[in-house]
């Protein structure tokens, strides 16, 4: 009698994140094989020699005897209150301690944010291209998710209008990635205005994912959603992955801001989604109040003369060297977004193109498309290597794109 194989969701046939997917099921085959590969794919501090700061860990680990038990399902008060005084000293309406769930991870966030708010068939307005776990944390809860284009022609900025014409009666939520992943665009103040106005006009949930908040380049500024958004509610996500390096933390959390009657219905459906898993993980929450009110480690980093700027500024020599390759220059994040001329090759695709580069030149990139937008000439790497080896790394890119050039050039006739 044959065996039957165990039927999965019909909803994970629209789920994809290429950024632990296929090419990096290769890498690691590669790997197994004995191969050094270059792994780009994905912005993880802690792989590339950067530490959490010492006074996180020393307070985590001062507070370990008081972390055995279940906390609050929002979080530790102590932490909480200094996510809420963050914010109210930003100038977020009507933040406070009762408004702040922590998490692990933003990751964990959006997923409860969106469980919350979604009805089957709802609609979600996302940056095209998107970080992907915010449209498969869509799909997953339900929901439709609806791509506004941020093109690399307009310094991969939205455009209000073309957002509120994709706005139907199904549409409960307009994400904004600021800073930017997958682009390292940082967003002006008038246009995060026009969109509030836009969310204001169809009553829509101002979902702002801010985890990048501080790595900023030059002299990009952020400018914080819930501080513009004033009565119009607003869920603002931050963490301490990026900005102080501590991803395997898995600390994040929301503040939600705005009109208080607004939000009540909201609120208590997050506090009963929260009790479900009971909380978040403890030990590591008492890191959040000494990374709000200490020392800005990151600034250093950012700077001129910094790691991460020095290996931003390698990302664009690099892009400048190549006959093949643009890039609009990061504002902010962990990120760029690089895009490859396709004039020169008969028909470009950024998935082979990034497995071709991984098979012959040991290097793993993630796919444009697996940030959801329709062209396929983009990619994505991540500037937290030295800025040496991301030198390096545009060599062999440039070798494995001359090479598909070549293949792509049409045969010439002798006579």
């Amino acid at each position: 009698m044959p065996q039957r194989t165990v039927p999965v969701s019909s909803r994970l046939g629209d789920v994809r994140y290429e950024i632990r997917g296929a090419l990096s099921r290769r890498a690691r085959e590669l790997e197994a094989e004995g191969r050094q590969i270059v792994r780009l794919n994905i912005g993880n501090p802690g792989l590339f020699g950067f530490a959490v700061p010492a006074h996180l860990r020393a307070t985590v680990e001062s507070h370990l005897h008081r972390s055995e038990a279940y906390c609050h399902q929002q979080g530790l008060q102590s932490a909480r209150e200094a996510i809420a005084a963050r914010e109210i000293a930003r100038g977020a309406h009507g933040a406070h301690a009762d408004n702040v769930f922590i998490g692990n991870g933003v990751s964990e966030l959006i997923d409860l944010t969106l469980r919350a708010l979604l009805n089957s068939s709802e609609e979600v307005l996302l940056p095209s291209p998107d970080y992907p776990l915010w449209s498969a944390a869509t799909v997953l809860n339900g929901g439709r998710a609806r791509y506004y284009p941020c093109p690399a022609s307009r310094a991969h900025l939205p455009d209000p209008d073309e957002i509120e014409a994709l706005i139907t009666p199904r549409t409960r939520a307009l994400v904004l990635i600021n800073p930017n992943n997958p682009t390292g665009a940082v967003y002006p103040r008038e246009l995060l205005q026009a969109l509030i106005q836009v969310a204001e006009r169809h009553r829509l949930l101002l979902l702002s994912d801010e985890i990048y908040d501080g790595i900023l380049y030059d002299d990009a500024e952020f400018h914080p959603l819930a501080a513009l958004a004033g009565e119009t509610p607003c869920i603002t996500y931050g963490g301490l992955s990026k900005m102080h390096r501590a991803c395997g933390y898995r600390v994040g959390w929301i503040s939600l801001s705005g009109a208080p009657a607004k939000l009540e219905e909201f609120r208590a459906a997050l506090d009963l989604l929260s009790a479900l898993r009971l909380c978040a993980n403890v030990p590591t929450q008492w890191a959040i109040e000494p990374a709000l009110t200490g020392p800005d480690t990151m600034r250093e980093l950012v700077g001129d003369g910094g790691r991460l700027h020095a290996a931003r500024r390698a990302v664009i020599d690099g892009v400048a060297r190549s006959e093949f390759l643009d890039v609009v220059a990061p504002q902010g994040a962990l990120y760029a977004f690089p895009s490859v001329r396709t004039a020169g090759f008969a028909q470009f695709d950024d998935e082979d193109f990034a497995l071709e580069l991984l098979e012959s030149e040991s290097v793993l990139i993630v796919p444009g498309t697996g940030f959801n937008i329709r062209e396929r000439n983009h990619f994505r790497l991540t500037l937290l290597p030295q800025p040496g080896e991301i030198d390096d790394v545009f060599t062999r890119i440039d070798r494995c794109l001359s090479r598909i050039a070549t293949r792509s050039a049409p045969a010439r006739h002798v006579a």
